[in-house]
């Protein structure tokens, strides 16, 4: 009897090692995927923060075009409206 229960213990014992085992592989595994998860999102705030500055410049180039046209414009008018009253 003494040797049954000797054997489950022990038998008992190596299964919560085992068990103790692929638990700390996960937390190891868990924690590289982590460590790459936020360098990919160190990557990707910085990469989002460069389109926003290439919009915004994109976007006040567009507004100076337009600033330009509506200048025109107006010169152009002001050209029609003076050789109209010749």
């Amino acid at each position: 009897m003494r040797q049954t229960c000797a054997s489950s213990v022990r038998e008992l014992v190596d299964r919560v090692v085992c068990i103790r085992d692929g638990l700390l592989l996960n937390l190891s595994t868990l924690r590289e995927k982590i460590n790459t998860l936020e360098m990919e999102r160190s990557a990707l705030l910085a990469e989002a923060e460069e389109l926003r500055k290439v919009a915004q410049s994109r976007a006040d180039a567009l507004e100076n075009e337009v600033s330009q046209l509506r200048q025109e414009i107006k010169a152009l008018k002001e050209l029609l409206d003076s050789t109209g009253t010749e």
